[in-house]
């Protein structure tokens, strides 16, 4: 098998396991092999630096998880390994030995690196930091070569040819996590409330989008449907965006690869972090349209949605006003309700008053504080 056909095979297994941990063993096996390597270790460290939690995704060796070993090494030699600060330090995509990180002493006193190291195969291994999202830290150790002898130029570079994929392997494992969706199905996805999520089909089109991405390109502050095709506010962002789906799709001439862009939605509003990935799942159907790009919409310093059926049940208001009383609580304006839904500013208007009325407020700053005081009991 050549170099770029076993570097194809990790792409589109390292796009698999981005929905599924459970996958990860499988992809660092086609790692190992590609680079020659006894086994690999996958960490993220979390948190401010005197107290960084760190979390392994996998440390595999010859191709099987090691969970023993990873909390062997968290909770044993990990505090106490006197390379940890020194790597922190490293600039980001630096890949280095292990030992240039310890001195000549520590090399003969160091029991992370004589009894962890030697244990795992890992005192010959190269390790790398990678900028994690959210200001966390990537960490990964390809441990000791296959083959006696040290390195060689094939081996790093196919190594270094890894990082960014690695990198965006976790972006868009991270984001999963954070909106409790990791090891969730394609279709189950777009029930997910806490991130939006879109479909594309083989063309970049539109297919399928949850809640949360309908209610973010109805508002089209950072992103809008046109004609079934993403739109970005700015041109930059535009072009940013386009290039990002198209490396997605699947083509003859190269592998589809996955992205992460930012969008600006204006002055007052944190950028949306988009993460655009190939989706390798087979769907066959005869012509028919399927998911081929699956786009992740995070949302920084926004709240969970809030439930508008909740909000009907326990405020005693029909469905219009609800979904009304809360799109109002998230902070959109009568004008741009109006739009999104259809109707007229003055029908909006009208359903605001019906809530006042019913429970004795004038101002919306008071609608607001009663639809937040049901989702913070919630």
């Amino acid at each position: 098998m050549s170099d770029q056909d076993a570097f194809d095979r990790i792409l589109a297994s390292l796009h698999d396991a981005m929905l599924d941990d459970s996958l990860w063993p499988a992809t660092s096996a086609l790692i190992d092999e590609a680079c020659g390597i006894q086994g690999n270790a996958l960490l993220v460290g979390e948190g401010p630096k005197d107290a960084i939690q760190d979390h392994f995704v996998g440390l595999c060796y010859r191709g099987q998880r090691r969970a023993d070993w990873e909390r062997e090494y968290l909770e044993i030699y990990l505090p106490i390994a006197e390379h940890a600060p020194r790597f922190r330090q490293l600039p980001d995509s630096h890949l280095v030995h292990i030992t240039d990180l310890y001195t000549a002493q520590e090399l003969q006193t160091s029991p992370t690196y004589n009894e962890a190291f030697s244990k795992g195969d890992a005192q010959d291994s190269l390790t790398v930091r990678l900028d994690g999202p959210g200001g966390s830290i990537i960490s990964w150790s390809p441990l000791d070569p296959v083959t006696p002898g040290g390195w060689g130029s094939q081996q790093l570079a196919m190594i270094k040819r890894l990082l960014p994929h690695l990198q965006q392997f976790i972006r868009v494992r991270q984001a999963l996590v954070g909106a409790e969706a990791l090891g969730t199905s394609l279709t189950a996805l777009l029930d997910n409330t806490r991130i939006g999520i879109i479909h594309l089909d083989q063309r970049g089109q539109i297919i399928a989008a949850n809640d949360r991405a309908r209610d973010l390109l109805r508002h089209g502050h950072g992103l809008t449907d046109q004609g079934g095709v993403l739109h970005a506010r700015t041109p930059a962002d535009r072009d940013r965006l386009a290039r990002l789906v198209a490396a997605a799709l699947p083509t003859s001439s190269s592998p589809p690869i996955s992205g992460t862009t930012t969008l600006h939605q204006g002055a007052l509003l944190p950028r949306l972090v988009v993460h655009v990935k190939p989706v390798g799942v087979r769907q066959y159907g005869y012509g028919a349209r399927r998911t081929a790009v699956l786009v992740l919409v995070a949302e920084p310093g926004r709240a969970p949605r809030i439930d508008p059926g909740l909000v009907a049940a326990t405020l005693g208001l029909t469905q219009g006003e609800s979904q009304v009383a809360v799109w109002v609580a998230e902070g959109w304006t009568a004008h741009e309700i109006a739009v999104a839904t259809g109707r007229t500013d003055r029908t909006i208007r009208w359903h605001m008053q019906q809530i006042y009325h019913k429970h004795g407020i004038s101002r919306q700053a008071d609608l607001v504080r009663l639809v937040l005081s049901v989702a913070t009991v919630a």
